[in-house]
């Protein structure tokens, strides 16, 4: 069994597609996009987490793992439906094309939510108001606390839950009772923000899938601290008994990203806990993810198998040590529960023949990043001639790479000579491009490019720096880019390195 036939795609995250309203939304722009690719042969779209995003903008520090994020929503859409006037929109002040203004497009895109939900709460049509029931009924066993979770949190603005009354911040049957009450306005709206978040993506999904694109996207392993995950499932996680402030936090020791390893701070498992009731947290996790996506990329894959816990108060991951998780009950599980297993393993960092066992069990892809191919010896495995067979996903870089031509530039003359020597010179339209075909022509079975180094861009263009909390997750493309000439020479190499997949077939024989 494989994961799909040869086949290419790009990387882009939602919130970096054209819109007028400051931020990628559901509207217009992911359905173009979507025609960008099917016109250059790809089908495969990836994105990053979708849920509502907390400190620093960040998809990887969500609200919620099971959530989608409002500020995704989009204006126009809710006009064709009723639910704002040609005025709403008509007093949205200009965006960058180019980048996200966070702080302006919540300060000006949360209003026009509020009214959205108030003229549906009153306006709304008899198969609209029956769509949101269903829809409710349906996700009840996440929607519920979500939404008083975020309500509780704008009740208690800048604390996070466990700076709440005690009562409430441990879930006191009572106080949940009371402050369900207190709050029933904001909870209403922020279930209402929830339906219309999947609507929207619903059509873009369904649109994307019609045309043979799949929407690839990530579930990270570890969820924020301050979410209604840790909130309402405390049993599962590994907090103070006292405090409730996570007593091992999430992380890696030193890498090739940082010198004193990265310091999370999420609160890692309490496997024990988790494996007693059958792991049926994570199977939710995993179905509810699977509404939005076709297929999953496990974010730091290899915490299954041990993961890296630091102990409360360090200040750097370099402090910690090497804890064994239940990976191969936790698959098999999950397995008997899906029939298959549409997951990408994210091995990336410290792998082991531990985590190579475990990611190869279940014929799990991994994944080759090219930006580390050049800096050791011939046997690094990130050079395609290494890749023992095709069952892998291989990309020029992610999303905590710099683009290409950033990564190239930054490199001394040495280091880009054996670049350039692999590559045999580097060809006319640049590096980006030679790294695209080498990821193209290599025997892995998908080949996908954020769409930074499809357009050449430099390093102002990079989406996130590891270890930089301010100024990640903003960069935005105008869709005048995706010129004729791109669209052209794109296909072409898909053709010519046999990844234009013609027709659909079943993806997992």
């Amino acid at each position: 069994m494989t994961f799909f036939q040869r086949a290419s795609g790009i990387l882009l995250h939602p919130t970096s597609l054209p819109s007028r309203f400051g931020i990628g939304d559901l509207g217009e722009g992911p359905y173009r996009f979507i025609d960008f690719l099917v016109e250059t042969g790809q089908t495969l779209w990836q994105v990053l987490p979708l849920g509502p995003t907390g400190y620093g903008n960040s998809p990887y520090l969500s609200y919620s793992s099971l959530a989608g994020n409002p500020l995704l929503i989009s204006p126009d859409v809710l006009y064709g439906d009723g639910l704002v006037t040609q005025e709403d929109l008509d007093a949205f002040p200009e965006f960058s094309d180019d980048y996200v203004d966070y702080d302006l497009v919540m300060k000006t895109k949360f209003p026009l939510l509020k009214k959205a939900s108030d003229a549906f709460k009153t306006n709304a049509s008899e198969e609209l108001r029956g769509n949101f029931e269903v829809f409710c009924d349906r996700h009840s066993h996440w929607l519920e606390n979500y939404a008083l979770f975020m309500s509780l949190h704008e009740a208690h603005p800048g604390k996070t839950w466990r700076q709440w009354d005690t009562d409430i911040a441990t879930r006191q049957p009572e106080a949940v009772a009371r402050w369900t009450e207190i709050l029933a306005e904001p909870i209403f709206y922020h279930k209402f923000l929830q339906f219309e978040f999947f609507r929207q993506w619903q059509g873009v999904r369904k649109y994307a899938n019609d045309r043979n694109v799949k929407i690839f996207g990530d579930i990270p392993i570890y969820v924020a601290y301050d979410s209604v995950d840790v909130w309402a499932n405390a049993e599962f996680f590994c907090l103070d008994e006292e405090t409730q402030a996570a007593s091992l936090m999430a992380g890696v020791p030193p890498d090739y990203f940082s010198a004193t390893g990265q310091l999370w701070g999420n609160p890692v498992y309490n496997w024990e806990k988790l494996e007693e009731t059958n792991f049926q947290w994570w199977i939710k996790r995993f179905k509810g993810t699977l509404e939005y996506l076709d297929v999953v990329r496990i974010d730091h894959f290899r915490g299954f198998q041990a993961y890296w816990a630091v102990p409360q108060g360090e200040t750097t991951a370099m402090n910690g040590e090497w804890l064994e998780a239940p990976g191969e009950k936790f698959f098999q599980r999950l397995k008997d529960e899906l029939g298959t297993l549409p997951i990408v393993a994210e091995d990336l960092g410290v792998i082991t023949p531990e985590v190579e066992q475990l990611r190869d069990k279940f014929n799990l892809p991994g994944m080759k990043i090219l930006h580390f191919a050049f800096d050791s010896d011939r046997a690094n495995p990130f050079l395609p001639y290494n890749y023992t067979n095709h069952n892998c996903v291989v990309y020029t870089g992610t999303h905590d790479n710099n683009t290409t031509v950033g990564w190239f530039a930054e490199r001394n003359f040495e280091e880009n000579a054996r670049v350039t020597n692999y590559l045999g010179g580097i060809c006319p339209q640049g590096i980006h491009w030679s790294l695209i075909r080498l990821a193209m022509g290599s025997v892995a079975n998908q080949a996908i490019f954020p769409l930074q180094d499809l357009l050449g861009l430099t390093e102002t263009a990079r989406m996130n720096t590891p270890g930089l909390a301010d100024g990640n997750w903003g960069w935005r493309y105008r869709p005048e880019v995706l010129t004729p000439e791109l669209i052209d020479h794109l296909r072409f190499l898909t053709e010519l390195y046999g990844r234009i997949v013609y027709q659909e077939t079943d993806d997992w024989e």
